[in-house]
């Protein structure tokens, strides 16, 4: 089930699941429900989405202003 709590559709994946713990060099997830190594693009029916895992994308600002960004 594709969650939409932000803009786009966040996919299960072991990388944003509450029970993953991912490995210090961030290539493979060990699942505290299974018990077991997972892939972080990997994902099982006990996937439950936390949200602290997930990494925003950057904001690309333009850098070009005119005179009407101003004004009220």
């Amino acid at each position: 089930m594709a969650l939409k709590l932000f803009k786009g559709s966040n996919e299960p994946q072991c990388a944003h699941c509450e029970y993953a713990e991912i490995s210090t060099d961030s290539s493979v997830a060990v699942c505290r429900k299974i018990g077991g190594i997972m892939q972080l693009s990997s994902k099982c029916k006990r996937f439950k989405y936390d949200p602290l895992k997930r990494e925003p994308r950057a904001l690309n600002l333009s850098k070009e202003f005119d005179k009407s960004d101003f004004e009220i």
